[in-house]
């Protein structure tokens, strides 16, 4: 696949790494592509920049991993994203988040052309994503929305990012669900003090 990414930071990073890994060919969108953040990712095979707009013309998936704060901003700056998937990996943390909505999917559909949006790769941490293995078991990833067709697209960039599973919890009406348990593995690594080597694994009897 064609995957732009925006937002080249730790989360964004550490999935261009293992989809690149993967055989994807990535396409960072920035603002400056003298000067962005993440420029050593261009060492890497298959991975180049571009301008935002540039990035996600030239790709089917877009992965949003930007500060909530401009979700917003984010979504108007992508250009026409009319038969594209996004895949949002925002949170909003501590009430910082666009003003109006109560997460970030929400506020990216009602600004975006397009209503193939999956929320994903947003319930752990970026260490979690450039190793998923915890002794024999791969960490399990958690995907919501009310697009099929980007939340089969989410499972396959996961078990591509190394994931052992990506479990499927709703629709549109999971966003805010969704949110809140990437709030609790920050409080459980964060405020609880048990530190970011921690991960979700679905067990079945």
């Amino acid at each position: 696949m064609n995957i732009a990414i925006i937002g080249t930071g730790n989360v964004g990073g550490a999935l261009a790494f293992k989809w690149a890994e993967a055989g994807h060919k990535i396409h960072l969108g920035v603002r400056d592509e003298e000067d962005f953040k993440g420029q050593q990712l261009l060492s890497i095979p298959n991975i180049l920049v571009d301008t935002v707009h540039g990035a996600v013309e030239k790709s089917e998936v877009v992965l949003l991993a930007t500060p909530a704060m401009a979700a917003i901003q984010v979504a108007k700056s992508l250009g026409n994203t009319t038969g594209k998937v996004i895949l949002d990996a925002m949170n909003i943390v501590r009430g910082k988040g666009p003003e109006g909505y109560s997460n970030t999917s929400e506020a990216i559909l009602e600004h975006t052309e397009t209503n193939d949006l999956a929320k994903c790769f947003n319930t752990t941490g970026y260490n979690n994503m450039i190793d998923t293995k915890y002794e024999d078991q791969y960490l399990d990833m958690f995907t919501c929305g009310n697009s099929e067709k980007a939340k089969s697209i989410a499972r396959v960039l996961s078990t591509d990012a190394g994931f052992g599973e990506c479990y499927d919890i709703g629709g549109n009406d999971k966003f805010m669900l969704i949110e809140q348990f990437a709030w609790f593995w920050i409080n459980l690594a964060m405020v609880q003090g048990l530190g970011r080597e921690i991960g979700f694994k679905l067990l079945k009897r």
